[in-house]
């Protein structure tokens, strides 16, 4: 088994286990990066996978070897299932909407779940359009108003621009992570510490594209037998480090099954960080279709039992069989941008805004 080069490193950097958090997961006590709390052709070709082939060959530990053609084809099928699941977007009125703040240069709604935030391919019914129509803004064009997105089964706060210059100041305050954001999750089982940090990288997902996965080094090397002309760059990235804050919020049940609501603060702000992150500490998000059981991505953030015994040891973590009746009886998604604060773009007026959860 081998571990990414980051894990790695802490790893023999510790001098014994005393050197971690009984809290946390692959961060010494002394890290820095616990300040940051308070303040986001090479290569065979062989035959493409269905997803539970690729399952069994993850799950058996056997040695991934792909071209960049394979790949895309996968990738390729993935994104037509994608499509599918975009055309179900729901259509806001102008009624719909649920303003939470408003002034002249931006606003802030409370989006539902099963909305899209922005359409990539295709004519699909979207939160931006839905707010251009009925408010509008300078620049007279939807996709001038989008500042950031929600994934699509997420709920909760989500900032439009209406003038240039907010739209601007306000890409400056997220690229630079001056703006808190603060999410509420039920996650299945019941989690043992009250509050935590879970600090593992992640990468492009080479068996699951398009989605992302904990990066080890054995993935790492894998893709060195690809050429780099034959795959979309963002494959061949460095693993990007991803730290995850948690506390618990409440032990509950759903439908008499354990589950837990959860604060979450995506200190790094990775594309599916919080997804993966969950489903790999062993509580992944109730009602998550994609990286929960017999979801799309590939399950425990894509890591073995040996690599989640050594990365993200945790004993309360919830069984399979657990996850699977969860997901019979979840009914969504369970995972909602639940606060912002951040300073306002135009006026420098701090702001505080919070809307509840809708489970």
């Amino acid at each position: 088994m081998r571990l990414s080069l980051a894990v790695a490193v802490l790893l023999s950097s510790a001098s014994s286990a005393s050197a971690y958090s009984s809290s946390s997961w692959g961060v010494p006590k002394s890290s820095k990066l616990f300040s940051t709390v308070e303040g986001t052709s090479v290569g065979v070709d062989i035959p493409i996978l269905s997803t539970e082939q690729a399952v069994v060959e993850v799950e058996s530990n056997a040695p991934v070897t792909i071209s960049g053609a394979a790949i895309k084809e996968r990738l390729e099928s993935m994104l037509q299932k994608l499509q599918k699941k975009d055309a179900t977007s729901r259509q806001l009125s102008k009624e719909d909407l649920e303003v939470v703040f408003e002034d002249e240069h931006i606003v802030v709604i409370n989006k539902p779940t099963n909305v899209l935030t922005v359409t990539s391919n295709g004519d699909h019914p979207n939160l931006a359009q839905s707010v251009f129509d009925a408010i509008g803004c300078e620049a007279s064009r939807a996709d001038m108003m989008v500042v950031h997105r929600l994934g699509m089964d997420t709920s909760g706060l989500i900032v439009f621009a209406k003038t240039t210059e907010a739209l601007r100041n306000m890409h400056t305050a997220f690229r630079t992570r001056t703006i808190e954001r603060k999410y509420e999750a039920l996650v299945c089982g019941h989690v043992e510490k009250d509050e935590g940090m879970i600090d593992l990288p992640l990468m492009r997902d080479y068996v699951f594209p398009p989605f992302m996965r904990v990066s080890t080094d054995e993935h790492q090397q894998n893709l060195l037998q690809v050429d780099p002309e034959e795959l979309d760059k963002k494959y061949l990235q460095a693993p990007k480090e991803s730290l995850t804050k948690f506390s618990v919020i409440a032990r509950e049940e759903l439908e008499g099954q354990p589950v837990t609501r959860v604060a979450l603060t995506s200190i790094s702000g990775r594309t599916h960080q919080l997804n993966v992150h969950l489903a790999a500490f062993g509580h992944p998000i109730v009602g998550d279709t994609v990286y929960g059981v017999n979801g799309w991505a590939a399950r425990d953030g894509g890591l073995t039992e040996d690599e989640l015994s050594v990365m993200v040891p945790n004993a309360s973590r919830a069984s399979l069989d657990l996850q699977k009746a969860i997901s019979n009886v979840a009914k969504t998604p369970c995972v909602h941008a639940k606060s912002l604060k951040f300073r306002h773009p135009v006026t420098l007026e701090e702001l505080s805004l919070s809307v509840d959860a809708p489970f």
